[in-house]
C-alpha cells in the first residue's frame, strides 16, 4: 500500500543519511512560489532563506518553469564534449558579458564544491606550484579537496582532516580591532604580517599556486571586510605571481547589489568559482577563468559527466533575461539598504541583536547572550523556531551558529520584508520574556 507524505517524514530517519535530515528546520512541504514556501501543514511560509541562496529570481519563475520545458522537448543531457549544444554555449556567452575583466571562459560543472575543485586544480596546473593559502571562517565545500580549503567549522573536518598543502590566514574582522586604531589599517596591517610571516617561516610564496577566498565571508558569519582588504590581498598576489581565486558562490548573481561581489569590491581576481543563484535551483556550477589562463588548462586535466546539463543551461540563460528585465539588481541594493535600516530600529529594542552584517540582500543578524555578550547559539535556535511559528523561515551561520541568516528572494519587496521583520520582531519579543522569566 502506498505510503502518505507524512509517513513517509515520520520514516525518514530510516532512509536518509542524518547528515542529510537533521538540518534546520526540516520543514516538509509541498510546493513553493516566488517568495513563499506551502507547508504540509496547510500553512504559507515566507521564505527568507532563497533556497540557501539559490533561487535568486523567486522560486518557479514562470519564466524559469517555461525554459524547463521547452529544453526538455530537446535534450535531457549532455554530455558535453561528446555532443555540443546551444544552451551551454549560449550561457557561456551571456556570464562572458556580465563576468568582471577578462573573466570570459568556462568549465561548468554541477554544484559550488565542483567548481572550487576545478579552480585549485586549474590553478595548481597552470602554475606548477603545490600549495593554496586559504582563509579561516571561509566555507568552499565538503568534498576532500575544497574541504582542505574550508575552515567555517571544525567539525566539518573531524576524522576526514584532508592531505592537501594548504596554509590558512586569519580572515579579515574589523571587530577585534584595539580602541582608538582606525579598524580599516588594523586589518590591512595585519594582513600584510601574516603573510610576511607565512611567507618567512612555513612557506616562500614562489611555492604557492594560489590564494581562495569568500569575498564576504558567508556559511562563516557573513563577515563583509572592507574592500582595501579585499585590494591588498590582490595586491600581495600580484607581487608573487599567486593567483587569486574569489569564492562567489554564494555572493554571485545579484546578491551583493551587482552580478558578483568582485564588481561590488571592485577587485578581479584571476578565478572565480560560481553556482547557487545561477540556475535558479538547478545543478549548475562554472569554474571561470580567462581564455588565455583555461588554454594552459589541457583534455584531461579534468572531467564531467553531467557539468553544463543542457536544461539547467537554459534556465541559466532565463534566470539571467529574467534579472535584467525585472531590475533584480538595483532591488536589491535598494531592498538590502531598507531591511539594514529596519533591522537597525529593531536592534534598539532588543539586547539579544548583536551586530547587523549587511551588503545588498546577504544578511546576518548576530545573536548574543545580553548579560555577557558572547554568541547565542542557543537562543538563535529558539528564535528561528518563534519565528518559524509565525511564518518566516531564516537559516544561520557563523563559528558557533549565532548568526541568522537573512538571504530573501532579490524579487522580495517591501511589504513582504516588513512582514518578515514584524514576525522576527515578535519572535525576539516572546524570547526575551522567555529568558526574563527563567
Amino acid at each position: 500500500m502506498e505510503q502518505s507524505f507524512e509517513q513517509r517524514i515520520k520514516n525518514m530517519p530510516n532512509r536518509l543519511a542524518p547528515s542529510m535530515a537533521k538540518d534546520h528546520p526540516n520543514l516538509p512541504v509541498v510546493k513553493e512560489e516566488g517568495c513563499y514556501y506551502y507547508g504540509l501543514d496547510g500553512r504559507k511560509y515566507l521564505d527568507f532563506t532563497s533556497g540557501i541562496a539559490v533561487t535568486n529570481v523567486g522560486h518557479r519563475h514562470p519564466k524559469v518553469v517555461q525554459a524547463i520545458k521547452e529544453a526538455a522537448d530537446g535534450l535531457m543531457h549532455g554530455p558535453s564534449g561528446v555532443i555540443m549544444y546551444d544552451s551551454i554555449l549560449r550561457l557561456a556567452d551571456e556570464l562572458a558579458e556580465i563576468l568582471p575583466g577578462d573573466l570570459d571562459s568556462f568549465f561548468f560543472a554541477n554544484s559550488g564544491t565542483e567548481a572550487i575543485e576545478g579552480a585549485i586544480k586549474l590553478a595548481k596546473y597552470v602554475t606548477e606550484r603545490p600549495y593554496v593559502i586559504s582563509f579561516t571562517g571561509c566555507f568552499h565545500g565538503r568534498s576532500m579537496g575544497a574541504l582542505s580549503v574550508t575552515t567555517s567549522k571544525s567539525k566539518y573536518r573531524k576524522f576526514m582532516q584532508p592531505s592537501g598543502l594548504t596554509y590558512q590566514l586569519p580572515y579579515a574582522n574589523e571587530s577585534e580591532c584595539p580602541n582608538g586604531i582606525d579598524p580599516i589599517n588594523y586589518v590591512i596591517e595585519k594582513l600584510e604580517k601574516d603573510f610576511e610571516s607565512l611567507f618567512s617561516h612555513q612557506v616562500t610564496p614562489e611555492e604557492v599556486a594560489c590564494v581562495i577566498l569568500e569575498p564576504v565571508l558567508g556559511e562563516g558569519g557573513y563577515i563583509v571586510p572592507p574592500k582595501a582588504w579585499l585590494k591588498k590581498v590582490r595586491e600581495i598576489c600580484d607581487r608573487h605571481q599567486i593567483l587569486l581565486i574569489f569564492d562567489e558562490v554564494q555572493t554571485g548573481f545579484g546578491r551583493t547589489g551587482h552580478w558578483f561581489a568582485a564588481q561590488t569590491f571592485d577587485v578581479i581576481p584571476d578565478i572565480m568559482a560560481i553556482a547557487k543563484g545561477i540556475a535558479s535551483g538547478l545543478p549548475l556550477s562554472a569554474t571561470v577563468a580567462s581564455n588565455e589562463l583555461m588554454k594552459k588548462w589541457p583534455l584531461g586535466s579534468h572531467g564531467t559527466t553531467f557539468g553544463g546539463n543542457p536544461i539547467a543551461c537554459s534556465v541559466g540563460l532565463a534566470t539571467l533575461e529574467v534579472m535584467k528585465e525585472e531590475n533584480l539588481l538595483e532591488n536589491t541594493r535598494n531592498m538590502g539598504d531598507y531591511a539594514v535600516q529596519q533591522l537597525e530600529k529593531i536592534k534598539e529594542k532588543h539586547n539579544v541583536i548583536g551586530s547587523i552584517r549587511a551588503v545588498g540582500l546577504m544578511i546576518g543578524i548576530e545573536i548574543i547572550d545580553p548579560y555577557t555578550g558572547t554568541p547565542n547559539n542557543d537562543g538563535l535556535m529558539k528564535i528561528l523556531n518563534l519565528s518559524l511559528e509565525k511564518g518566516v523561515l531564516f537559516y544561520l551561520c557563523g563559528k558557533h551558529s549565532e548568526v541568522i541568516r537573512m538571504i530573501p528572494p532579490l524579487t522580495v519587496t517591501k511589504e513582504q520584508i516588513d512582514e518578515g521583520l514584524r514576525m522576527l520582531d515578535e519572535a525576539l519579543t516572546e524570547y526575551e520574556a522567555l529568558i526574563l522569566k527563567d
